[in-house]
């Protein structure tokens, strides 16, 4: 099963039947033809001697490997072989982990970053809602007009292409439980999103919009080059999109200020 997320395939495979069918309803819409440059990931189901999701994941480098442990699961991945492996429990968020993990590894040398944010594409432009959980993620994306589309409601997922930069929709669902549709448009704004008592938008100053973004930046590795790459991009980003402070009522009138 080839998991297609922002152009990356990642070859998910299991021997037991019965999860790997709860992986292709999870991820369906995302799923495409196997391909040579995918990233390999075998699942292996086991009964961890602490099973706690709610745990720190922790990501240590060794070379080329990487190690991702928490409650629930243990993991490598090997960048240079581009092969990995996770022993966990029959839970479909274990390995939901897992692959959220090797997008950030895989997007943070890759001019990207996964973000804790909404991304709604109308008419043809993305526009990202960032912020921590209950600030109104899943409110603006209920929102948004009956013609736009969902990218997610929960983690954005933005990269640079040809000079551009881009928000790919992700089968990470928030509140809204359901995946983001398997689309992809130009980032018109990104929104940092903070309660209010009326719909109000302000411009953001670069150095504000960088603090701002890399608070809600999804990285997971103590890795100083990398975490050096991550930060360029956030800033290469700030200088190409623009970003407001948006403070909102729940009805929706916002969406005629964010268009």
């Amino acid at each position: 099963m080839n998991v297609v997320i922002g152009g990356t395939g990642i070859e998910v495979s299991t021997t037991n039947a019965a999860f790997d069918e709860i992986l292709r309803k999870q991820y369906a819409g995302f799923i495409e033809p196997e391909s040579p440059q995918s990233i390999e990931l075998a699942v292996e189901l086991s009964r961890p001697s602490v099973v706690d999701p709610d745990a720190d994941i922790r990501v240590r480098n060794d070379g080329n490997r990487w190690i991702m442990d928490r409650g629930d699961f243990h993991a490598s991945y090997d960048s240079a072989s581009r092969t990995g492996i996770v022993r966990q429990s029959a839970s479909r968020h274990s390995v939901d982990s897992v692959i959220r993990i090797i997008h950030s590894l895989h997007l943070a040398e890759r001019s990207g970053f996964l973000l804790h944010a909404a991304s709604v594409i109308q008419a043809n432009r993305a526009f990202i809602f960032a912020g921590p959980s209950g600030v109104g993620k899943t409110t603006i994306s209920r929102l948004a007009p009956e013609e736009a589309h969902l990218l997610t409601d929960e983690i954005s997922y933005v990269r640079r292409l040809s000079g551009s930069w881009v928000a790919f929709g992700t089968p990470f669902a928030g509140e809204l439980a359901r995946p983001g549709e398997n689309r992809s448009a130009g980032v018109e704004a990104l929104f940092l999103l903070r309660h209010g008592v009326e719909n109000r938008i302000e411009p953001l100053s670069a150095a504000a919009g960088v603090r701002s973004i890399l608070r809600n930046v999804l990285f997971f590795a103590d890795d100083p080059v990398l975490a050096h790459r991550l930060f360029d991009s956030v800033c290469e980003f700030v200088d190409s999109v623009r970003v407001f402070e948006l403070s909102f009522l729940p009805d929706t009138r916002v969406w005629s200020l964010i268009r």
